[in-house]
Order: structure tokens, then C-alpha cells, then sequence
């Protein structure tokens, strides 16, 4: 079977760069301008995260500064005209924080993200303390992953698992993370779960599956 998939401990930043609840409007903006961030974790007590402050978050007080919408837009947005007018972290965030797990895996946490329509992710443990943050770039690292070392784990976990007595003949090219099969195999039914399998297998872009039945041989000449 495919190895164990990657997890978030194995792709987050540890080095995380948060605010505390009381951190003023303008000291965020610094903050974020200086580190290059367009989102802080907000904290509270020796590193619980509370919630998170972004660009979004900020930007209303500019887009409100010299105009006042009509009451339609206001009872649309009254969200964004009380952070308009908000002048700490805690005034500012989104809360509850949207996080996820160390032990989660990547697939889940992208799934966090797309559901939730954010960027990153603070990562917390049981307790809710701060522990690091993943990104949608993090998420990317694994199609990093050279070629050779995604072939050698189809090789390993895919091809000799199903077909243990013909792997030798099951010939397996990935390039630019796109795995190709091809052999001739006994059982046909089993080449859709070989292609699940290898597109289970970190790193893989996609999968051309060239197996087919092996050859119907021949009958011998019958005996006189």
C-alpha cells in the first residue's frame, strides 16, 4: 500500500509571527509589512490562538475613511463598518480562528482551506496553543517531489503489492509527476484500483494507465 501520507508537522513554518489581543491598528500594519505576512494569528494567555487579523480585515477602515455607504450597504456589510471603525487585534480579528491539527493531513487541511476560503492555517495542539502555520504554498511542497522518488514508491507500494508475480514486467515512467503504467497484467479488474492507488501516492500529478489484459495464448496441437 502507499506510505504513510505527509501530515502538517511535516510542511508547516514553526517560526510563526502573532499579535496579542490589545495590539493597536497601526502596529499591525507594521507588523505584517515588516515580516511580509497578510495575516497574524491573534493570542491570548501564554499563546492560545483567539483568532486571526488579515489585509481584509484592515482594509475597510481605508475603504470607509471619507465615504458613508447608503443604508442597503450598510445593513449588507455591517460587519465591515464595525471594523472600520475598530482600532485593536481583538476588535479586528476573525474569530473563532479557523486552525488545524499538526497530525492532520495535507488533504484535509487544503479541504479546511478551500471550505473556508482562506490562505493559511494556524496550527494548534489539543489545548489550542500555537504550534506553527501552513499555507496553500506549503501545501504544494509535495509536487516538489523528484520523479525518481515517486517511481521507486509506485514501484514499492503500488505495483509489487498488486501484482507480485508480474511487477518485473509492469513498466512504470513518471515525468513531471505524471505516472504512466503499462504491462500486461492477469485480472483487468484491478487496473482502476491501481490507478487510485497511484494517484494516492504523494507527489503525483496524474495517472495514464496503459495495462491490459495479457494475451489469450494459443492452444497446443492436440494430441493424435
Amino acid at each position: 500500500m502507499p506510505d504513510t501520507p505527509h501530515i502538517v508537522s511535516d510542511v508547516m513554518t514553526l517560526t510563526v509571527v502573532a499579535v496579542e489581543r490589545g495590539v493597536p491598528f497601526k502596529e499591525i500594519v507594521r507588523t505584517m509589512e515588516q515580516w511580509e505576512v497578510s495575516a497574524l494569528p491573534v493570542l491570548e494567555g501564554e499563546g492560545r490562538v483567539i483568532g486571526v487579523v488579515s489585509e481584509a480585515d484592515l482594509l475597510p477602515k481605508e475603504e470607509f475613511r471619507d465615504s458613508v455607504p447608503n443604508r442597503n450597504e450598510q445593513l449588507r456589510r455591517l460587519s465591515d463598518l464595525v471594523k472600520a471603525g475598530a482600532v485593536t487585534a481583538e476588535e479586528l480579528m476573525s474569530a473563532p480562528a479557523i486552525t488545524v491539527r499538526s497530525g492532520a493531513t495535507l488533504a484535509q487541511a487544503a479541504r479546511i482551506m478551500a471550505v473556508q476560503h482562506v490562505k493559511r492555517l494556524p496550527v494548534v495542539d489539543d489545548e489550542g496553543m500555537l504550534q506553527g502555520i501552513v499555507s496553500r504554498a506549503d501545501l504544494l511542497k509535495v509536487f516538489l517531489r523528484p520523479d525518481e522518488d515517486i517511481e521507486e514508491e509506485v514501484r514499492r507500494t503500488v505495483v509489487s503489492y498488486l501484482f507480485p508475480a508480474l511487477s518485473h514486467a509492469i513498466h512504470v515512467n513518471v515525468h513531471e509527476g505524471v505516472v504512466t503504467l503499462r504491462g500486461q497484467i492477469r485480472d483487468t479488474s484491478l487496473v482502476s484500483v491501481a490507478a487510485r492507488l497511484v494517484r494516492a501516492v504523494e507527489g503525483v500529478v496524474d495517472v495514464k494507465s496503459q495495462l491490459t489484459g495479457e494475451s489469450a495464448v494459443p492452444p497446443g496441437p492436440e494430441s493424435a
